[in-house]
């Protein structure tokens, strides 16, 4: 992709349906961190939304961007359980509202959806970078998705540095104290531990990195 292409509802659908495949695939990794910190659900309940919003997919094929993002997040509010749902379905009705009146979506105006998505989940959850949340991967993925598309980067160039910055931020919760969530009542006992929330917030970065770039140079 050129930096100047455009973002349809055929290519967003190939993104979120390449995240529900990652979800599902990933299902008892998740789970497994989430059974360390937290209530070993997240895995589950994440390919029970996802699975949800892969069948309704093709119904919203014909819908304006805005709703497009809107269905998606209303579906997993409805599906997934835990703090997941509210968190995720957050993100998605706030691209949504970022992309009001637009058919296709520029780089730069998926980066600013993306952006307000995140936003949106920090402002629900009050978490901060360092509370060892989804957060703390999602925050320096855009981040490093503007930079490099602010330093005339394609999509797909942006995509992967926001991927790799992603998953350092992932990498990074190993090594903090929760304090938000039920991985926060275990105090310094959760430090050693990866977020499951970061992870699967990796994970939706780098399937945008596989979706959006060409085959041979998508992310491993």
């Amino acid at each position: 992709m050129t930096s100047d292409t455009t973002l349809n509802i055929a290519i967003l659908t190939d993104w979120i349906n390449r995240y529900a495949n990652q979800i599902s695939d990933n299902k008892a990794y998740l789970t497994e961190l989430d059974a360390a910190i937290g209530d070993a659900d997240h895995g589950i309940n994440m390919q029970h939304g996802f699975e949800a919003v892969q069948q309704r997919l093709p119904g919203f094929a014909g819908e304006p961007m805005s709703v497009f993002f809107k269905n998606i997040g209303m579906t997993l509010l409805s599906k997934v359980g835990g703090a997941s749902g509210p968190l995720y379905g957050t993100l998605f009705l706030r691209m949504g509202m970022a992309s009001a009146d637009k058919s296709t979506l520029t780089p730069t105006e998926f980066a600013e959806a993306l952006a307000a998505g995140v936003e949106g989940i920090r402002q629900r959850g009050s978490a901060r970078p360092g509370d060892k949340t989804m957060v703390d991967a999602l925050t320096p993925a855009v981040l490093a998705l503007h930079q490099a598309l602010d330093n005339g980067a394609t999509l797909c160039e942006a995509l992967q540095a926001a991927a790799a910055a992603g998953e350092a931020g992932m990498k990074a919760t190993i090594s903090m104290q929760a304090y938000k969530g039920r991985a926060s009542y275990l105090g310094p006992r959760s430090i050693g531990h990866q977020d499951p929330g970061a992870t699967s917030a990796y994970l939706l970065i780098k399937s945008a990195a596989e979706s959006f770039c060409p085959a041979e140079q998508a992310t491993s």
